[in-house]
Formats: structure tokens, sequence, C-alpha cells
């Protein structure tokens, strides 16, 4: 196990809340190579029964610091190569358990290019400094007229070069920058302007409303932060962070200034004053730009995370015989029959729509195709054309009860021109291929979607403006969650669902799906072992989340764990029956008490859970889908109007509100303050993706192609033409209309009076 230093482990369980046990078993099982998933689900008693989301905060605290001890490392071989260590300064830097201010210690012993200061010291200035640094010259001129030599040619010279050395040092000062963070934390204003030369600009438009923009910084929400960095990324605005320079160099003063001579004082306040503007507060100011994006990346994969892992557990239909249509005008709609697994049986292409309006050859294709394969559910894609194709589909009498469901089809392209789908249908025109995977979302989202890359799944808010790197890992993390949440059929699953299981990768998951095309059907989970490349510590990851249906051994189609059969195996001796017979009577199981099955290695945590299990064995936890339909005779935006009540299904859902599909190819918003009569923080708190809703239709803009809609019951009046309404970038977080300013902008007068150029 990779040692961890007890005062890390010490602040993480101080920062979280957690015990120090907790973090030490966290960190020796992270170690070890446990995945988060394992570890929520199978060593709870080691973690105190925390949930994944806590574990993944320990991790991600712990992993900060093992990056901070290697950044500590650099810092002291730098400090002793130049010979300036000393125990203090050594122990400074080992006590020290914030990256900050690790880099404060470090600044003054850095390596440095050129700068005003080093040119000082190379003229001999920097007694002169150290003079004036020590307030108490009454002859600060005539002790500079003394520096005068080839390299330096008048007194000014002299002193402007004492300034410049004493300048650096305040910005080298600790105590100096930790007060000059103080104030940005406590009073900083982002501000944002467009340039004069792209006022005019038609591009520049989609950001007008940061034209000429102000906002304290500690209330600026991440949508905003990365559309005006998004806006001065493409050049069109200039965005600052600032803080009251007056007040901030009086503070620098009170803290660096110590009864000097009136002749120091001059000099001081000058290297002061320069310090403040041309080197401390550019960089803390950097620091904060930093930060804030930082934060508003945090923000934005958050949203994004959840947004993820709602639609990964989108009810699924299960094993039906299915028919998915990938709808289109001029094109066609490309249709695709396929059986209870997701194999590709048939492929059909109709023209009901204009221009051909081939509506009967349509339906009569759809008929026959259902009759011959049995179809019992059709699955038609959200995009172009799918309200037009669902009014067909609804049309025609196919003679026995088919369900028709509306699956959204965000990514259905990327897949379709994948190698994923490349290796998987070679023969297969890319339609053909989108069309498939329709109807496999239908069956099964969670194994279809793993195929895409999460970040053109389409359920983010600012996915192309965030830190590409944290993106991956939290979405990564979110799908390796789900799978392991829902578990995974070992004998159907692709490689690419398995490659998302604990414990397993691309190149063990491969080996698993040629292991079970060469030796048949997996029978029981013993025989994962024979596997190439999975050994132990990989089954004991892994085991629990792969399910056998029809195992010789029901256990093996459980969420129990191979390592705590034994335990279920007791509890059918103590009742003299068997495992199945346990499983399949509740009776039996109201028997057993937990005291009894408790052991040194097999907790009260572990029993709980083998019992919840034992009432449910493999069941699927994600909820039962449900038919929806849109509303007749709304079709486009044209047939809307204020005060409709209308069934929509939730696209996507940001931080400030939730985006709706009421079937007119154009999503509504629903602003926070209107998705219910209760105050919320979180639309989260409200909403969920792919759930069903009812809505009221507040305003349509048409030429900006907005609807602002509302769930608020009946009783309530809504706030129409509130400007928080269109607080909004698009619904994929594109910033084509970038949010204006909330009403409280009023009131920030006198700070743009005060900071304006």
């Amino acid at each position: 196990m990779e040692k961890m230093e007890l005062k890390y482990l010490q602040q993480v369980a101080a920062t979280l809340g957690c015990s120090l046990k907790q973090v030490n078993n966290l960190w020796a099982l992270h170690t070890e190579g446990a995945t988060i998933p394992f570890i929520a689900r199978y060593r709870k008693e080691a973690t105190g029964n925390m949930d994944e989301v806590q574990i993944g905060q320990v991790v991600d605290q712990l992993k900060y610091f093992t990056e901070l001890e290697k950044r500590k490392e650099t810092v002291i071989r730098t400090i002793m190569e130049a010979g300036k260590m000393t125990p203090e300064l050594q122990k400074r830097i080992d006590d020290c358990v914030e990256a900050t201010s690790l880099e404060d210690i470090y600044l003054p012993y850095k390596p440095k290019r050129k700068t005003r200061a080093s040119i000082a010291v190379e003229k001999g200035l920097e007694p002169l400094a150290k003079m004036i640094a020590g307030q108490d010259l009454n002859d600060v001129e005539e002790k500079a007229a003394g520096f005068i030599n080839e390299k330096v040619k008048d007194i000014e010279e002299a002193l402007q070069g004492a300034r410049d050395i004493i300048a650096e040092g305040v910005a080298e000062n600790e105590k100096a920058r930790n007060l000059v963070r103080k104030h940005f934390q406590e009073s900083a204003v982002v501000q944002a302007r467009v340039l004069s030369t792209k006022k005019e600009d038609p591009e520049a438009r989609k950001y007008i409303d940061y034209f000429d923009f102000i906002e304290p910084l500690d209330k600026c929400p991440s949508h905003r932060m990365l559309a005006m960095r998004r806006g001065e990324k493409e050049g069109f605005l200039i965005m600052t962070i600032n803080i009251e320079k007056e007040k901030a160099v009086e503070a620098l003063k009170g803290i660096l200034l110590q009864n000097p001579t009136p002749a120091c004082r001059m000099q001081m306040t000058a290297a002061i004053e320069d310090s403040f503007t041309r080197l401390l507060k550019p960089a803390i100011e950097t620091e904060f730009r930093m930060l804030s994006k930082m934060r508003a990346d945090e923000d934005a994969i958050r949203v994004f995370a959840e947004n993820l892992r709602q639609l990964l557990l989108t009810s699924p239909l299960g094993s039906k015989r299915v028919m998915a249509i990938d709808p289109g005008f001029r094109t066609g709609c490309k249709v695709v029959c396929l059986d209870e697994q997701g194999n590709f049986l048939k492929y059909a292409n109709i023209f009901p729509h204009a221009p051909q309006n081939d509506w009967k050859g349509a339906a009569l294709t759809l008929q026959e195709l259902v009759s011959q394969h049995d179809i019992e559910a059709i699955g038609y894609g959200n995009g172009t054309a799918s309200k037009e194709t669902d009014k067909l589909v609804r049309s025609i009498d196919f003679g026995k009860p088919v369900a028709i469901f509306m699956v959204n089809e965000s990514g259905a392209s990327i897949y379709s021109a994948s190698e994923v789908a490349r290796e998987e249908f070679p023969d297969e025109d890319v339609t053909v291929r989108g069309a498939i995977s329709i109807g496999r979302r239908l069956l099964d989202p969670l194994s279809e979607l793993v195929k895409i890359d999460a970040k053109s799944i389409g359920v983010g808010q600012y996915q192309h403006d965030v830190n590409p790197a944290r993106l991956k890992a939290s979405l990564d993390g979110v799908v390796e969650s789900c799978v392991n949440y829902v578990g995974v059929d070992l004998n159907t699953a692709s490689k690419h669902l398995l490659t998302y299981v604990s414990g397993l990768g691309g190149t063990v998951a491969k080996n698993i799906v040629e292991y079970r095309s060469k030796h048949g059907a997996f029978t029981s989970r013993e025989e994962l072992k024979k596997v190439s490349m999975l050994g132990p510590k990989a089954f004991e990851q892994c085991a629990g989340f792969l399910r056998i249906p029809h195992a010789a051994n029901p256990l093996d189609n459980s969420a129990v764990h191979p390592e705590s059969y034994h335990v279920v195996e007791a509890m059918a001796k103590k009742l003299n029956c068997t495992v199945s017979e346990l499983m399949q009577k509740p009776s039996l199981r109201k028997e057993l008490h937990i005291k009894d099955f408790v052991s040194e290695t097999i907790g009260t945590f572990t029993i709980e859970d083998i019992l919840k299990e034992l009432e449910k064995p493999g069941r699927d936890p994600r909820p039962p889908i449900e038919e929806f339909s849109f509303a007749e005779g709304v079709n486009s935006m044209d047939d809307l109007r204020p005060g409709m009540k209308l069934p929509g299904i939730i696209t996507n859902i940001t931080n400030f509100g939730a985006f709706v599909d009421i079937g007119v190819k154009q999503d509504g918003l629903v602003h926070i303050s209107h998705l219910s009569n209760r105050y919320i923080s979180d639309p989260n708190q409200a909403v969920k993706l792919n759930q069903r809703v009812m809505v009221t239709v507040l305003e349509v803009d048409a030429q900006r192609k907005r609807i602002s809609l509302s769930m608020k019951e009946s009783g309530e009046k809504p706030e129409t033409g509130s400007r928080k309404n269109h607080d909004r970038p698009d619904k994929k977080g594109n910033a084509t209309q970038p949010p204006p300013l909330d009403p409280f902008q009023a009131k920030l007068m006198e700070l743009k009076k005060h900071f304006r150029d």
C-alpha cells in the first residue's frame, strides 16, 4: 500500500467530517486496487456505510495530497540545490497541507526569468533597497547618490531600482499575498466588456449581455462564468476580476509600514503601489481566474454527470421484439427489426412524409414487418420528423397490441459512424446502424449508451468549455457506477459494457467475450477464473456485479458476492432448507436474526444487504418503462399560445432550470423558479431526466426560438415576462444566447461607476 502521512489523513477526515479510521481504510482499499462501486457495495464495514459520492470525495482528497507530496519533493530539491534550505524552512514545507501555501513559501526561492528587480540587483542596488526597507533612513537621496556608477546614471535610477527590488519582495511576502487574497475573496467583482473593434460584429451579438457586465464574483453562476470565458476565447470580450485598489493598497501599507521616516514612507508607498498594480494584483487575479474556472468546471461537470446518470438509468423495455424507426423527410424513415436480445433481423426504408408522402405504402410495410417478426413494441427517434412518425404508427391497426415509445436519439449518429458500430455491423450502412442503436436503446439504454463518448450524448452544460480530463474522469466514473448498480448479464453483455464492470478493463472484457464464444455460455461465476488475465483481484472486484440467469447456484444471479455465499448457506442450514427455498419464501427469511451471522469478517451492513438481495435476487433496479404521446394538433411553435397546458418530456437539466420537449421541434425552458410552487435550489429536487411532465406555456418568442414554460400548479399566477426565464445558454450548453443579467444587477451601479475603465 502506498503510504499516506497521518497529517493528510487527519486533514481529510476533518474536512469531510468522517473518522480517521474510515479514511485510512478507504485509502488502503483504494491503493490495493478496489474500485469505488466495489468498496461502496461490499466493504461497508470498512467505510462505515459511506456511499459512492462520499467515497469519491475521500479518494479525490487523498489524490490531491499525493500530488502535493510530489510537489514538495520538487520544491525541497530546488531550494537545497540553491543552498538556501534551513531547518525552519524545511519544517514549514513539511507541515504544509495546502498547495497555495506551499507555492507562497517556495516563491522567493523559485528560479525566475530576468525581472526589473533582478536587473536592479545586478546593478548593485540590493543594499540600498534593504536600507529603505529598514524604514529608518532620513537621507534617502544622499544614500542613493553613493550607488551611482557606470551602471547607475543618477539618483532617480538608483531609487527606482531599489523600489523594484522592494516591490518584488512585497509580491513574494506571504502576509501581503494572503491579504490581497482576502480582499479578492470578500469583494472581488467579475467584469466583462466588448472589444471596441467587435461591438458591431454580428457574431459578437450572441454575447450582448456581457458587453458591459459586472457582478460580484461569489454570485456569478457557472454558466455565466463559462459564457464570458468563451466570449473572451473567441475574441469578442475582455474579462477581468477586480478589487478596489485604494483599499487593498492601504491594507498593504498597514502591515508593511512600521513607523517609517518621511523619506522612507514615500519610497515604500511608491514600491507598494507598484507591487500591487504590476505584480500582486495580476498574480492573485490569475489565481482567482483559475479558481473560478475550476469551480465553474466542477459545477458544469456535476450537472452533466447527474444528467448522464439519469439518462443511463432510463427505464428499459427489456427482452421484447422491437421495431425501431429513425424518422426523416426527404431521405425517408429507416426501419429495423430486432429480436429480444437486440440482434438485427430486417431493414426497410419507408417514405410517409413530404415530399413523397407515401403514407399508405409506409403503413402497409410496417404492418407486414410487425406480423413477420412478431414485433411487440415500436420505438422511434425524437429528432427530425418524430412527431409525424408518431402520428403514422399510432394510426395503424397492427391487429394486436403494440406499445409505442419515443426514444432519445442523441448521439446515435456518432455511434453509427464509430469504429464500434463498424465492428458490430461491417456490412450495414450508417443509417441502418443508427436505427439499430435507437432500437437497442429502447431495449436497454445503459447497454447501448456505453458505446458512445458521453460528451456526445447531449445532456451537458458547457461540456466543451470545461477541463476535458476532469470531465472524462467524472463521466467514466458515472458510467462505471451505473453499470455496476444495475448489474450485467455475463452471457449477453458486449465487451463495451463489460469494460465498465468493477475490476475489468478493455482487455479482460474482450477475453471474456472470446471465452464465451469458444466455450459457450458461462454456467457459474467460478468459471470466470478460467478467463485469461482475470486473476484473483479482478475476480474479487467483478464477481458480485455479474449475473448468470438460470445458473445452478441461484446466488450466481444475485448481487450476493461469492465471498459471502457461505453466509447464505449457513442461513439455509439453520432453517433446514435449500438456498433456493430461502430465496423464494419470505416466511423463512423472517425467522432469521442478523446477529446470528455477524462475525469478525462479516458485519451487520453486509448481512442486511444479503437479506435485502434475497428478497429480489437479480432484479433490475430501474423503474418500469411508460408509454407517452404529445398533444394532438400542436406541431410547431406557431401552434403555441400562452396558457396552454401540454404534456412533455424533460430532455436536459441545467443549474437554472429544465428543458422540455413538447413536440414542436424546439424544446422549451422551465426556469428553476417555475419548476415548483415551493422554493428549490436545484432543479433535480423537482424533476429528473426523461420524466413525463405537464407544463403551461408562458411565453413564445418565435424570432429567438424560445419557449418559456411553467410546471407550477394552478392557483399561483405564473411570472410571465421575467428576465430570469431566459437566464440560459441553449439546451446543450452552447452560448448561442448567453444568459442576461439578473434583476439585482441594477443594485451594482455604484460598482460599475467605481470600476469602469
